[in-house]
């Protein structure tokens, strides 16, 4: 079958190439002329695990294509997926100015019969929006088509497998005949029996926003828990296990830390509390999680600036991980953005170190922060650690020598890495998230000046 990918973002790559994994022939429409000279080259213009074998087999096999004229992949395709951005507007509603640009000008290419999949989080509604838009654009008249709902369930770090072996497909669709070519072309990945739900298109459009509200309110629900940890000497990691372990419940997406970011969660939330406003209803929940997941950012910022009285002006940081999680480059809302954002404008420096992830940072705080090439290079005479992604490579450093470089031994950890009685023992002052601190606040001494301090750097 011959597929059309418009946007060759997260989504759209992971998806394409796994389709043409399965012997179909997939062309990327992009107008990012930096994107396609990359592609062709063989490279991938994001990290994602495992996703980089596929691309170079399937592109060696010549099932991959890649183009900036949208007239040349639509009017060879039986599938066009729209793969494209759809960002939060002001006032929390999905930006469609992406969408429905590629709409409009798709509907002068259409020739035989096509399937426009929405890929993309978009509204509810957007499938009859784009329908209408290319009857009103008198030239379709005469041209088959159907559009499909079909959200993604990808999730970055992941997304291959997640993607390869999925747990659920969901189509949204009122046409017999799309519905028959959507399975044809999932039914390579539900081999082993995870099923493939046809509905209607509305109902499919709300499922990716009802999924991702719903596990963005499990995180905010446990960051509150976490802070009655704090209040009441509880540990987090605990009261995680012990109702984790509910079927009814379940234990992925209890972790407290300093709140949830990327590119789907914040914008998602948003737009299904907008989503309801613009239908009279007050989604309340929805901007309690809103708020909570600010304020644990906060929190977290907080708690660092108490402990040095308010002052931070001068002393220099150490971040460990800049993505919004681990296993990804992508740092759309990460909270990292936010902590380095709160040092600098109170006049800390800062140095940073992340796997993945720097060249993304760089391009927006530039040379306003050093960036170090490993873990133990950020750390030389800086006056705490702070750790914002749970990556595997900060899970087990060696104490002494993370000791022996701090200018203090504070670290202030996000992602609860490490055991508190352990760090205590090693001689750290270590506060994380809903846990107490087993060590007592040590005196500290005067900030160093590392103006002058030569740091290795990796980009």
């Amino acid at each position: 079958m011959n597929i059309t990918f418009v946007g060759a973002g997260y989504v759209g790559l992971v998806t394409g190439t796994a389709f043409a994994e399965m012997g179909n022939r997939v062309t990327f429409v992009e107008i990012d002329e930096n994107k396609l000279t990359t592609m062709r080259s063989g490279k991938l213009p994001i990290f994602e695990p495992g996703l980089d074998h596929l691309f170079v087999r399937n592109l060696r096999e010549e099932r991959l294509e890649f183009t900036s004229s949208l007239q040349s992949g639509v009017t060879s395709a039986d599938v066009v997926f729209l793969t494209l951005p759809t960002p939060p507007s002001e006032d929390g509603s999905a930006d469609l100015s992406h969408v429905m640009n590629v709409v409009f000008n798709m509907a002068q290419h259409l020739t035989s019969y096509t399937v426009i999949v929405t890929k993309s989080t978009v509204p509810v509604g957007t499938a009859d929006r784009i329908r209408r838009t290319l009857e009103a654009s008198g030239l379709t008249a005469g041209k088959d088509f159907d559009v499909v709902s079909n959200p993604e369930f990808l999730r970055e770090g992941v997304a291959v497998q997640d993607f390869m072996k999925p747990e659920r497909v969901v189509v949204g669709t009122s046409s017999l005949k799309a519905a028959d070519i959507m399975r044809s072309l999932y039914e390579p990945f539900v081999r082993n029996g995870n099923p493939i739900y046809v509905m209607d298109e509305r109902s499919a459009e709300l499922v990716k926003y009802a999924a991702n509200a719903f596990l963005a309110t499990k995180i905010s629900f446990m960051n509150e828990i976490a802070t009655i940890c704090e209040r009441v000497g509880a540990n987090v990691d605990n009261v995680r296990t012990g109702i984790g372990k509910d079927s009814r419940i379940g234990s992925q997406f209890l972790y407290a830390g300093i709140g949830y970011g990327g590119s789907c969660f914040p914008k998602d939330v948003q737009a299904m509390a907008y989503t309801a406003r613009e239908n009279d209803y007050d989604f309340s929940i929805l901007q309690a999680v809103m708020d909570v997941n600010k304020a644990q950012g906060q929190r977290f910022i907080r708690r660092m600036f108490d402990y040095y009285d308010n002052d931070v002006t001068g002393r220099t940081f150490a971040i460990w991980g800049l993505a919004f999680k681990a296993n990804t480059d992508d740092i759309r809302e990460a909270p990292a953005l936010r902590l380095i954002d709160e040092l600098l404008e109170a006049g800390a420096q800062v140095i940073v170190y992340d796997p993945e992830a720097m060249a993304n940072v760089k391009r927006i705080f530039g040379d306003r922060i050093r960036y170090a090439q490993d873990i133990y290079a950020a750390l030389p005479h800086t006056d705490a650690l702070i750790i914002a992604t749970e990556w595997n490579e900060f899970r087990n450093p060696n104490l002494d020598r993370v000791g022996s470089l701090l200018h203090e031994k504070v670290i202030f950890d996000g992602r609860n890495l490490f055991d508190p009685d352990k760090m205590a023992e090693a001689g750290f002052e270590y506060y994380s998230v809903g846990r107490q601190s087993q060590a007592p606040r040590a005196r500290f001494r005067e900030p160093v000046d590392v103006r002058s301090t030569y740091y290795p750097t990796a980009i």
